[in-house]
């Protein structure tokens, strides 16, 4: 598999990927992910956040391995839910392309019984759940807590709850300002052959201490599915509520 490469970081005015022309039977919006085998996530910095320790609705910045934009991510939840249930919230994280067009939506319903993967096997209610809609109103996967002793289990569901992908974190998270190192959670086809991965990476001493700014990647085949890929943003987000949202709660 080849080495991921973040994008430059820079400073420099948002460039965007130049949108693809539509294709019959891809969701309007999408077709971006037809040319991709990877995507970086990049949470934005919030100063609200950094100096009081309040914890803000998320914001992403979604490039290609050029640095060029693809998509804009922001979470719509209220206060109290942020404030009262912290990283354990239900969320809705609606994606908008250049033009400001919102092409999916990805949300989790508040599960007060949903905690670690060590009872995400006992019942639907003590597992963390995922819908992907794109377009909004149009369901094309699901990301679905499993049980496990250790690891972090995750299935990769298609619209009729079928599963096509499993995702399996490391036994152990290392998180935090001390800790410079990434986070890998591999993406597996069903016949547990490693195909790409989903890895939280190291932000630097500052970021780390003071903000929730992550920065994650996701690696691909190229040829997988618009919606499966789509589905994996959506677990990308759910790994990150679960594991990297602790830092000021």
């Amino acid at each position: 598999m080849s080495q991921v490469s973040p994008p430059p970081t820079n400073g420099a005015p948002i460039v965007w990927m130049q949108k693809p022309s539509p294709i019959s039977g891809c969701p309007p919006g999408l077709e971006y992910l037809t040319q991709l085998d990877s995507l970086f996530l990049k949470q934005e910095v919030s100063l609200l956040e950094a100096f009081t320790g309040w914890d803000t609705n998320n914001k992403y910045s979604i490039k290609n391995n050029q640095g060029n934009q693809i998509y804009f991510a922001a979470e719509e939840t209220e206060g109290c839910m942020r404030i009262c249930c912290g990283p354990q919230r239900g969320f809705q994280i609606f994606i908008l392309d250049n033009t400001n067009q919102q092409v999916a939506k990805i949300s989790r319903e508040f599960k007060y019984c949903a905690q670690s993967s060590l009872f995400a096997g006992c019942c639907d209610c003590c597992a963390h759940e995922v819908t992907v809609e794109a377009p909004i109103g149009t369901v094309v996967g699901y990301v679905k807590q499993k049980g496990s002793f250790c690891k972090a289990h995750y299935d990769i569901l298609d619209e009729n709850h079928e599963t096509v992908l499993k995702v399996r974190g490391p036994c152990c998270i290392f998180d935090g300002p001390l800790m410079p190192c990434d986070n890998e959670f591999q993406l597996l086809s069903l016949d547990d052959n490693q195909i790409g991965k989903l890895s939280k990476e190291y932000a630097g001493f500052v970021k780390e201490m003071f903000t929730m700014a992550d920065i994650f990647s996701i690696k691909f085949p190229i040829d997988l599915s618009v919606k499966i890929k789509t589905t994996l943003i959506g677990c990308l987000f759910l790994i990150d509520f679960m594991y990297f949202e602790t830092k000021t709660n």
